[in-house]
């Protein structure tokens, strides 16, 4: 959908959601093959009649210009004339076939407008996000004729500064929104003397055309009142691009209400400053086939040609368009280096990535690392806290204040900073917040901290340990899933041997674990954890995983069955049988009951204790009956004597 057209919709977006019914008009967009069936029933599932006209309004802001002229249409010919009206102007003109999309190239008059506000040309490798460029497209045209800023962020290379490049090559938007032209300024961290030279730059560069050239400014606020009259004069109704803005200060030169893009790692960097504000936020994730697209097109092969290593390569990227782009500018040099540089990934060697090229940092390492020195000292320490944290878990708050042994505002309000300068992502659920790191974030943050992690892992146990002493979480407190999940992962982290020990093998921990989560996770635990658990005798852990393996099938059922009862049901010599009658010694009133014939049962630990490490795909007797033989995931065949 053209720029103008959008405008109008998210103009009067209001009005059309107060006084719209959907039904009627659905049925002529359907006529019309603008909508889908599906798209139809999505509407309608809606709870109110303002929800279901703001689901249809969302629904057509994603489509053509098609989608506009049958969505007016519709407004006429249902009574809805007033409202018509309103979207009269914004109705698209019918394309001629002169001008041409920002993916199939551009006209001359773009060109030229590009080129002379020093715009960046597309990298020698490009692919297309068309999601992302439409969304800067679109706040950039909410900025109107007011003045304004639209900001576009995100983490260390995920494609800020191509995306909004891109989203500048479009015909229209330059035409409707921006006739004076577009003006780009790379800012980058700067002192005082730095922005005074870039604010020189750039009045000089206003100014080239003048008849009378006048002397650099020779201060900031000199700079910030002649950049004023050059755009109120000059270039009324032009875009003012300000690329890589680390702080908030530096913004205050630019603060002459005009309208101003800018591109940064802190999403609240124009706190500062006043005005309209709109946010675009890039994801870091590039699609699996994307990145694959870029390698072919750095290595010169089509994807389906690509070697076997660029799956794994794009995978161990995580994403990142800065790291793939890196990868496949060294490929290109060193065309027999897939395996070198995918082992290189895989060991977060992120020193030997590196590339002369277009980006301001040459190594992965030094484009994160930049990002977390621009921290002050104490928020460092923080920041270096998270390094222990689990891949791919999002974590309560509630964790976070046990470990740094503060209320939750004050959490909140540290976290809120990395969230601010991209170094950490939020997710809002209800009114709980939890928070990640990315992949390439937390593989970096392990690597820099190495030889503190054991310390770090050792730090978050005893904060455990302090604030719940001998209890437990219960299932109503926010932070209760992690612990259980991963107390164990933090205890082995810090070869804490006896505390994992104790945890592992304590019939209250495992009743409580188990009634929430199942055994599964538990006897993988038993596994992963065994080198550490068997320092001084394996005999335990394989008495509580035979517990857990052979009763699994128990442990899963509602009503949870007395996990007591079941421990004086093993072999007397077991630990858990053991632990199992001192609890029921302590039990005033309850009744246990114990076998009289355990020695007559077969003992069938072996099955259990020693487990393949993956999936089973195949078990199976030997003719005497004496053996099995199975094999699984893991790539070993295994053989255990009854």
């Amino acid at each position: 959908m053209d720029a103008k057209s959008r405008n109008y919709l998210l103009m009067n977006r209001q009005a059309l959601e107060r006084d719209i019914k959907t039904s009627y008009i659905m049925d002529r967009m359907i006529s019309d093959e603008i909508l889908t069936l599906q798209e139809e029933e999505k509407v309608k599932q809606q709870n109110t009649q303002k929800e279901r006209a703001a689901m249809l309004i969302n629904i057509i802001l994603e489509k053509d210009n098609n989608s506009y002229r049958s969505f007016y249409n519709a407004l006429l010919h249902e009574g809805y004339r007033d409202l018509a009206a309103l979207l009269q102007d914004g109705i698209p003109a019918i394309s001629s076939g002169n001008g041409k999309s920002s993916m199939d190239g551009m006209t001359s008059y773009v060109k030229t407008i590009l080129c002379e506000g020093g715009v960046p040309q597309r990298p020698v490798v490009f692919v297309t996000r068309p999601k992302l460029v439409d969304a800067i497209k679109q706040k950039l045209c909410c900025l109107g004729n007011d003045p304004g800023w639209v900001t576009v962020y995100g983490m260390a290379g995920c494609g800020k500064t191509v995306l909004t490049a891109e989203a500048l090559r479009d015909h229209q938007l330059l035409e409707d929104y921006f006739p004076g032209g577009v003006h780009w300024i790379s800012v980058g961290k700067q002192d005082k003397a730095g922005l005074l030279i870039k604010l020189q730059n750039l009045c000089s560069r206003l100014e080239h055309d003048s008849t009378l050239s006048q002397r650099p400014p020779l201060n900031i606020e000199e700079a910030k009142d002649r950049l004023r009259l050059l755009m109120l004069r000059k270039y009324p109704r032009s875009l003012l691009i300000l690329d890589d803005i680390w702080d908030s200060w530096v913004l205050k030169a630019f603060d002459n209400q005009c309208q101003v893009l800018i591109t940064s790692r802190d999403r609240s960097v124009t706190d500062a400053v006043a005005g309209n504000k709109y946010e675009v936020h890039v994801e870091s994730g590039l699609a699996h086939e994307k990145g694959l697209e870029i390698l072919s097109l750095f290595v010169n092969m089509k994807i389906s040609e690509l070697p076997e290593q660029a799956n794994c390569l794009v995978r161990e990227c995580k994403g990142s368009p800065l790291v793939i782009s890196l990868i496949g500018a060294l490929l290109r040099d060193f065309p027999s280096r897939w395996e070198y540089y995918l082992k290189q990934l895989q060991n977060k060697q992120f020193k030997r990535i590196r590339k002369s090229s277009s980006y301001d940092y040459e190594a992965l390492d030094e484009a994160m690392s930049i990002s977390v020195e621009q921290l002050n000292d104490n928020y460092k320490d923080y920041y270096k806290d998270l390094s222990i944290l689990p891949k791919d878990v999002k974590v309560p708050t509630k964790v976070l204040c046990i470990l740094w042994d503060m209320e939750t505002e004050e959490v909140e309000d540290i976290l809120q900073e990395f969230v601010n300068k991209s170094l950490l992502f939020c997710d809002r659920n209800g009114k709980s917040f939890h928070y990640y790191l990315h992949d390439l974030q937390l593989d970096f943050l392990t690597e820099k901290n190495r030889n503190q992690l054991q310390e770090l892992h050792k730090n978050i146990v005893n904060q455990y340990k302090k604030h719940y002493k001998l209890n437990t979480p219960v299932p109503s407190q926010e932070d209760c899933m992690y612990w259980y999940n991963f107390l164990a992962y933090h205890m082995a982290g810090a070869n804490m041997q006896k505390e994992l020990c104790d945890l592992m093998f304590s019939l209250d921990w495992i009743k409580a674990k188990t009634e929430l989560v199942g055994p599964a996770h538990l006897i993988h635990e038993y596994v992963e954890y065994s080198s550490i658990l068997d320092q001084k005798d394996s005999t335990v852990r394989e008495n509580f995983q035979e517990f857990l393996s052979l009763n699994g099938h128990l442990l899963g059922r509602q009503p949870f069955p007395d996990i007591v009862q079941l421990g004086l049901c093993q072999p007397e010599t077991s630990e858990v049988y053991q632990q199992a009658k001192l609890h029921a010694q302590r039990e005033r009133g309850a009744f246990y009951l114990e076998w009289i014939n355990k020695k007559s049962l077969k003992n069938l630990y072996r099955l259990v204790v020693r487990p393949h490490r993956d999936a089973v795909y195949h078990a199976c007797f030997s003719k005497d009956r004496q053996r099995i033989a199975s094999c699984g995931a893991d790539k070993t065949l295994q053989m255990v004597n009854l």
